[in-house]
């Protein structure tokens, strides 16, 4: 066995595994670990961003953009405490990143050096983290870190992938050991599971009776890489799909099928169909409170009314909000692929692959009420996409996107209203291009998040869209660019305030504002930083813009530069997005949908 020192041995491991890049920021615990990465400079790349949080972001997108996960690196103390809420972020989202930590030596446990945890346990960075990791690895020796690392590895990437922690002692890093190089893990996806014979063809029976079936389809889709599959069934068996913001793209969202996002900020014709659905079939879906209009019943599901089939790969999540009809643990790919298989042993006869004429087929009826309500739906909201104003109106900003970016082109959406915007209308057309910070929304996910996702895809463009309170808590991602040349777009929805919040404030309590606009002076001018100027000073070349009428070319520019660029936008803080479902924060009432109404399925009737 060789002797290696410990940092070596992790180095050599991560290079074994296929990870290009360790996101990391320097400091005296993991201090250990900068020689050897310097050694392997040619075969494993440092960056180092200006802030930890920035650093797991990228880690999280790059995953989410190629399903392959890229590690961090943090020192001890504040260092790696700055990395738990974009672990959260990952976590809640099912994206694997590897969070290298450094710990106090082992021969100072538990006598208080410097950035020592201890009130609890020694060194107990580890149960900091534990909430929000799927697994946290401490190993004290340089002949534990084999065994440590390939379980890490493993775990981060079966099942229901996530990140995963291991704390290094600062002196394991540094010490020697005759120790074994441990085998590489399996990729993503190297294990599927999939459902019994008997619930294949329970699940078929259900969908053969559906006259008014509907796919919900979430990250699970995305993560199993079952987009083929997906659009396969879908179309050859005339159901209509809904996509979480995870899954959007799987089906390519201008097929005729897809329904969109469902939901308070979700499109009327998903609404719609979920509420009035008899059977919806959910892959790798969680029905969380803004897909599920807070489990309200009618305004997005109406289960028990509607009979649910849920499959997912985390058994966990199988009937957590809603009782199934059946229930099947399953990866999202394999079980498409037993439908699929299902369907050419009864000899079904497949439908065209477009939507059939209304009144033919199966579900042809119900298809044909899905195009009434997406012809309501784009009567309602297409004139605002067509205005052109000072502020811009938010509409126009997620049109001129669609324009300028390609197919593949990459969408790092930030928190707050402007992803409202882009959950209702964007139509992502492949999987694993509209990136969200969905399950924990944490804030600056999109602009530090789209330097990882460009460097998962360098020959792709890629865009954040970044509210002006995103962006102003992660600007240091300028520097990083510049330094690294990342040659991302940011869009900077600037409206002057925490604006998503406000409007709860003025809808839900009282109708006043405090604390939620950025004000200068007694005289409550709106303020906000020059981001262009900001942005210059750090060598990214920016624009201002404040009419719709300059939006699209700006971003066309900003993309074909193919070098870092700031869009300093000015976006209307009055226009809200239209709610198609609710949204409720108990005790607090609910408002009803600007557009559509509740469906009460014992007193109202169908379509």
């Amino acid at each position: 066995m060789p002797q290696m020192k410990g940092a070596e041995l992790i180095t050599e491991y991560l290079i074994e595994n296929d990870i290009p890049y360790v996101f990391g920021i320097c400091g005296h615990g993991n201090v250990g670990m900068l020689d050897p990465l310097y050694e392997a400079r040619d075969r494993i790349t440092l960056i180092s961003p200006r802030h930890e949080q920035v650093a797991a972001h990228m880690a999280d997108a790059y995953f989410r953009v190629r399903h392959k996960p890229v590690a961090t690196l943090t020192s001890c103390g504040p260092g790696s405490c700055n990395i738990v809420m974009p672990l959260a972020c990952a976590l809640t989202d099912s994206s694997a990143l590897l969070a290298i930590t450094a710990n106090v030596p082992t021969q100072q446990f538990n006598r208080s050096p410097f950035q020592e945890v201890n009130r609890h346990y020694q060194a107990d960075f580890v149960n900091i983290i534990r909430p929000v990791v799927k697994r946290s690895f401490q190993p004290t020796r340089v002949d534990m870190l084999p065994l440590a690392l390939r379980q890490a590895m493993t775990t981060m990437l079966s099942g229901r992938p996530g990140p995963v922690n291991v704390d290094v002692p600062f002196n394991v890093f540094q010490e020697e050991d005759e120790v074994d190089m441990p085998p590489a893990a399996p990729p993503l996806n190297a294990q599927r599971g999939g459902a019994s014979p008997e619930e294949v063809s329970r699940a078929f029976d259900l969908i053969a009776g559906a006259r008014r079936p509907v796919l919900f389809i979430g990250h699970g889709v995305t993560l199993s890489e079952a987009s083929r599959e997906l659009t396969e069934f879908a179309k050859r068996l005339g159901i209509p799909v809904i996509s979480s913001p995870n899954g959007m793209g799987c089906l390519d969202m201008t097929d005729p099928l897809s329904l969109g996002f469902i939901g308070r900020n979700g499109a009327y014709p998903a609404n719609e169909a979920g509420r009035r659905a008899d059977l919806v079939i959910a892959i790798g879906a969680r029905f969380d409170d803004r897909s599920a209009s807070s489990w309200l019943p009618g305004f997005s599901w109406n289960f028990p009314h509607t009979k649910l089939i849920h499959v997912d790969v985390d058994p966990e999540e199988l009937g957590r909000n809603y009782p199934p009809d059946l229930t099947i643990l399953a990866d999202a790919r394999t079980f498409l692929r037993q439908l699929l298989a299902e369907l050419e042993r009864r000899d079904a006869r497949p439908l065209p692959n477009s939507l059939p004429p209304a009144g033919e087929g199966r579900t042809g009826e119900w298809l044909a009420d899905i195009e009434t309500w997406r012809a309501e739906w784009e009567k309602f909201i297409r004139p605002n996409f067509e205005a052109h104003t000072s502020p811009l109106r938010p509409e126009r900003v997620v049109a001129d996107c669609q324009a300028v970016l390609p197919p593949d082109g990459i969408i790092c959406c930030d928190v707050g209203v402007s992803h409202n915007w882009y959950m209702q209308f964007w139509n992502a057309r492949k999987p694993q291009t509209m990136l969200n910070s969905w399950g924990f929304s944490g804030m600056g996910f999109g602009a530090a998040g789209a330097l990882g996702a460009k460097l998962a895809a360098p020959e792709r463009p890629v865009i954040a869209v970044t509210g002006d309170g995103c962006f102003t808590m992660v600007p240091h991602v300028l520097c990083t660019a510049v330094e690294y040349e990342i040659p991302v777009v940011w869009v900077v929805w600037n409206n002057f305030g925490w604006v998503s919040i406000r409007d709860i404030q003025l809808g839900l309590f009282g109708g006043r504002e405090h604390g939620t606009m950025f004000h200068q002076g007694a005289n409550k001018k709106p303020y906000n930083p020059d981001f262009a100027a900001w942005a210059k000073a750090a060598g990214v070349e920016a624009l201002t813009v404040t009419r719709s009428q300059d939006f699209h070319g700006a971003l066309e520019h900003a993309v074909k530069a193919n070098k870092p660029y700031l869009l300093d936008v000015h976006v209307d803080a009055e226009a809200r997005p239209p709610s198609t479902g609710a949204w409720q924060l108990p005790p607090t009432p609910y408002k009803e949908p600007v557009f559509g109404h509740r469906f009460l399925p014992d007193s109202a009737p169908m379509k």
